[in-house]
């Protein structure tokens, strides 16, 4: 029961992304990450401004972000990066700036759609070590020990099996490796009506997690050093809660503890891993 109801999500997220991947930013960004369908959103509460980044390529930001982990991921010159997620590209350009000609970078997506406009946008630019693979994150289209750094934009909480995401991302680093991950997560206990109005604001909401459950993922990963790098609160506007709650409702909700927050998180592969994914 349990696996179908993955399936059925993966299924949702590879339609849905399908789409995203034939719109423009502009269309994404006033859409909730190209899902939602609210139109009055105020898309530049999730996205990070790429614009002067080296390596930014406009036809490659469809505006799907909640962070800038490439900012962050203390990505050195000839490293191998790995993007989870990578849709058309955005974060592997960028990264592939940082890393030269003597790096690569591999993005991996789910969506067939979105491999394919991510192919055309390296060819343009004329990229010869950034490489697109259609993969799922749960299982990683690569032998272990390859990634100096992964990173990764609002994408592991449309996954189903976080732990199992996370497990893959641990063994396809090298030891000593590391990760810069932008994500959706909650705090306090979120109520039904609020989680259903956040998501009908934003879709990357859909499927986000405690924050103390996912850093608790990461450590059981066997992840060490985990810093949280940025984090930012989203606020959903009055005029969309109007919509599921009252107005008593929405004041109780800002008088509460609880929250949806973008984060970027860090992790260190232990240098002297040697596991069943380590010494291979």
């Amino acid at each position: 029961m349990i696996m179908e109801t993955s399936e059925n999500l993966k299924n949702l997220v590879k339609e849905k992304y399908s789409e995203i991947a034939l719109q423009s930013k502009v269309q994404n960004e006033s859409s909730c990450c190209g899902i939602g369908g609210c139109a009055t959103v105020d898309y530049t509460i999730f996205s990070e401004n790429y614009a002067g980044k080296e390596g930014y390529h406009a036809d490659a930001d469809l505006g799907l972000g909640c962070g800038l982990p490439t900012e962050f991921a203390q990505i050195k010159s000839g490293d191998t990066v790995v993007d989870l997620g990578s849709g058309a590209g955005n974060d592997c350009f960028v990264a592939r700036a940082i890393t030269g000609v003597s790096g690569k970078v591999i993005g991996i997506d789910f969506t067939d759609v979105m491999i394919e406009k991510a192919r055309e946008n390296a060819e343009k630019l004329g990229l010869n070590n950034v490489e697109f693979r259609q993969g799922d994150i749960e299982k990683i289209p690569m032998t272990a020990n390859k990634a100096d750094v992964v990173i990764s934009n609002c994408v592991l909480n449309l996954v189903p099996d976080k732990q199992k995401a996370f497990s893959e991302i641990y063994r396809i680093l090298k030891p000593g490796g590391h990760f810069s991950i932008s994500d959706v997560v909650l705090t306090g206990g979120l109520p039904a009506n609020i989680q259903k109005a956040a998501e009908m604001y934003a879709g990357c909401v859909s499927g986000a997690v405690q924050k103390d459950d996912y850093l608790e993922i990461i450590k059981t990963s066997g992840f060490v050093n985990i810093t949280i790098q940025k984090e930012k609160q989203i606020e959903l506007p009055d005029d969309i809660l109007s919509n599921y709650i009252n107005k008593d409702q929405i004041n109780e909700y800002r008088d509460s503890q609880a929250g949806i927050f973008s984060i970027t998180v860090y992790g260190d592969k232990p240098e002297d891993c040697c596991g069943p994914d380590c010494c291979k």
